[in-house]
């Protein structure tokens, strides 16, 4: 749990942790160099489970993550912001699906809160790995406080400076170049704060820059050119490009649900087509409809 300037959320976040149903785990808390109470309200809590990493100076959540990672003792390691709530089960669910070896890496379906409406909604989510590595061609599959994994990724693989305000995104895509397997269970396991202070709120055209790069190293890594990379093109330019990317990436990753073949592609179309809507949803339909029956049979 990385923790700057939290004094508002942090005790529900850490109360959270210590209510679960699964007991055999250590909370590593690193406080940023916080200005706010967040480090007193840190060492309000006596359970000896929780471990503390005390920074004089703020150095950012790179280095946060990557310093708890190495000082993590476990099998797995669990993520979870300052300003979210993992429910009960939580780690008990997690733990149970990653001991069966049905994957190295499991996020799940969440709650959201809006913090100035009050509403609560549900996670759309896809949960199978093949879904999950396609969807990276266009953004993270995962929520990423949801997140737990073999301790052994997280060490292989540390957050870098350069991928600053798109870090998870870089961290998924070396992982799932990676071989690693991909799962988020259906369980909805967190609920994940919306408000205006979070740092995907704040960070806008920098993540995208970081962003663009690491799609791009992710669809060279799948041996698929930059110039197939989803973007809004002509319904000419879909015949050239976005049905042949479409076919490699089915090729490259067996299984793609429909659903995901139908949201990857919806991202090479032009949004607000008037009267033409009802033609680009056909068009998406079938183009995902062949694309997955050709991944299972090809």
């Amino acid at each position: 749990m990385p923790a700057f300037n939290a004094a508002k959320y942090i005790a529900a976040s850490i109360q959270s942790v210590l209510d679960q149903t699964y007991q055999n785990f250590e909370l590593i808390i690193y406080d940023d160099g916080s200005s706010d109470q967040t480090r007193e309200i840190i060492q309000s809590f006596s359970d000896p489970r929780i471990k503390t990493i005390l920074a004089d100076q703020n150095q950012g959540l790179i280095v946060a993550r990557n310093a708890i990672a190495k000082k993590a003792q476990g099998k797995y390691i669990a993520l979870l912001d300052c300003d979210d709530i993992a429910e009960p089960t939580r780690l008990e669910e997690q733990v149970a699906y990653l001991e069966g070896d049905q994957c190295d890496m499991c996020g799940s379906a969440y709650w959201t809160i809006n913090e100035q409406s009050g509403v609560r909604k549900k996670s759309k989510q896809k949960y199978s790995n093949a879904d999950l590595k396609a969807l990276l061609t266009i953004g993270s599959p995962f929520c990423n406080p949801t997140v737990m994994g073999k301790a052994e990724i997280f060490k292989e693989l540390p957050y870098l400076q350069q991928h600053k305000h798109a870090e998870d995104y870089a961290f998924f895509v070396e992982a799932a170049l990676k071989g690693w397997r991909f799962t988020n269970l259906k369980s909805r396991l967190l609920t994940y704060r919306l408000h205006e202070n979070q740092i995907s709120v704040v960070q806008g055209e920098p993540a995208r820059e970081v962003f663009k790069k690491m799609q791009l190293h992710y669809l060279e890594g799948m041996n698929i050119g930059s110039a197939y990379c989803p973007r809004p093109m002509s319904f000419m330019d879909r015949l050239r490009y976005a049905m042949p990317m479409i076919k490699m990436l089915n090729q490259h990753i067996r299984g793609i649900s429909m659903m995901a073949n139908y949201e990857i592609y919806a991202r090479f179309q032009f949004r607000g087509n008037g009267i033409l809507t009802p033609f680009t949803r056909l068009e998406r339909l079938m183009v995902s409809t062949v694309a997955s029956l050709y991944g299972r049979l090809a």
